[in-house]
This record gives C-alpha cells, structure tokens and sequence, in this order.
C-alpha cells in the first residue's frame, strides 16, 4: 500500500509519539499530532490527510470531543477514513459516528490492540474503505438496543460470524477461528443478512451494512 498522510489526536503526548513512530516504521506519514479536538479540526483542514486517527475524550472537557471533531469532519468530507482508537464507547456520538457512513471506519479500544502489525494493517484497511470495529464496541452498543431490534433475532453463531466480520476476517479466517467450514460461515452471513433484510446487494457491500445494522434500528 502506498504511504498514507495521518493525522493524529490523541492528549497523551508519549501515546501520540509512539502511534507516530509505529506509523512511520510501517512507511506512513504522520503529517500532525494534536492534543485537543480544535487542533484536530484546523489540522485536517489544513493538511488534507488520507486518514485520521482520534482518541474519544480530549481536553478541554474530556467527555467525547474526538468523536464531535470527528463527526464534524465527516460532514464536512464524507469519504474521509476516521480511525477511532480510546479507551472508552463514546456512547453519546459512538451510534451517530458509525451512522454517518457505512465505508471507511475503525473504531478499537486501546487495551484490547495487542499486535503492532495488526493494528497497522487495521488503519490501511480503514483508509482502503474498509470498516474495522472493535467486538466489544459492537457488544456495548448492543446491549442498549430493544430487544425487537433486528440484531436480536441472530443466534449466537450468527453473532459469532458478525463480530469477526467486524473485525474484517474473511470467511476463511472466520472459518479457522470458529473451528467451522467455510461452506457453514457462507450459510450463516446468508442467514444473518435475510434476517437484518440485507438483500439485493453486493456481499461486500452487505458485510459493511451487516456490521452497522444495529446502529440503525430504534434503541
């Protein structure tokens, strides 16, 4: 992948430096690093980047001013990848955030990224269009949906399927981890988009809507 210009926000100086060096040794360039959401605003809309990184909570509240800023981009550029990486759901902007497009999204809890390289094919991934999010994000949200949401009809398995899909697994990879055929994960995405009505599309583009599906329904 060609190198990506990032833009960082992130209020712990020695976290933001470390993000910095380990995008720069996976051939990246991190063209800013702010520690409030103003910086984060006027940085992106000076540098232009390929994609930004934000953490949740940033001075000068520290309630969810990176997920505001970032929400504040994405209407000012649609198609701008937003990486999301913090310890916290953003609860109040998570729902809107994931809402405001179906491409081009990551959202990862810090305490959770336990591989370097893993963590860096995430952030391409994201600024490829793709859409990484955390199992726990998903969890989380989950647990303050009604229970006559769509999501809640999936069995367990299905749920299985659709948190490694968040976490953008192939269906070989979902495959391996579950200790299931490819032919049983191919029969659970088909069960699992009838019953989110996720029909007369491309799979991929069904997977992207599959993960966000929840997001949609009334909480």
């Amino acid at each position: 992948m060609q190198a990506l210009r990032i833009v960082i926000a992130e209020d712990s100086v020695l976290l933001r430096e470390g993000l910095a060096q380990i995008l720069a040794r996976a051939g990246h360039e991190v063209v800013a690093q702010v520690g409030n959401a103003p910086s984060l605003l006027a940085a992106v809309r000076r540098s232009r980047p390929d994609l930004v990184i934000t953490d949740v909570r940033m001075p000068p509240d520290h309630s969810d001013e990176g997920l505001r800023a970032a929400l504040r981009l994405r209407a000012e550029d649609p198609d701008l990848p937003i990486f999301v990486l913090s310890q916290y759901v953003g609860q109040a902007y998570a729902d809107e955030l994931l809402e405001s497009s179906g491409i081009a999204l990551g959202y990862l809890l810090k305490d959770r990224v336990t591989d370097v390289s893993q963590f860096t094919a995430a952030v391409e991934q994201v600024a490829a269009g793709g859409v990484v999010i955390d199992p726990e994000v998903v969890r989380r949200l989950l647990a303050r949906k009604r229970r006559d949401d769509p999501i809640a009809r999936l069995t367990v398995r299905e749920m299985d399927v659709l948190t490694r899909m968040a976490e953008g697994r192939s269906n070989a990879a979902i495959a391996r981890e579950l200790l299931i055929s490819e032919v049983a994960v191919s029969k659970h995405i088909g069960n699992l988009f009838g019953k989110l009505g996720l029909a007369g599309s491309s799979d991929d583009n069904r997977r992207v809507l599959a993960v966000l599906a929840y997001l949609r329904s009334p909480g």
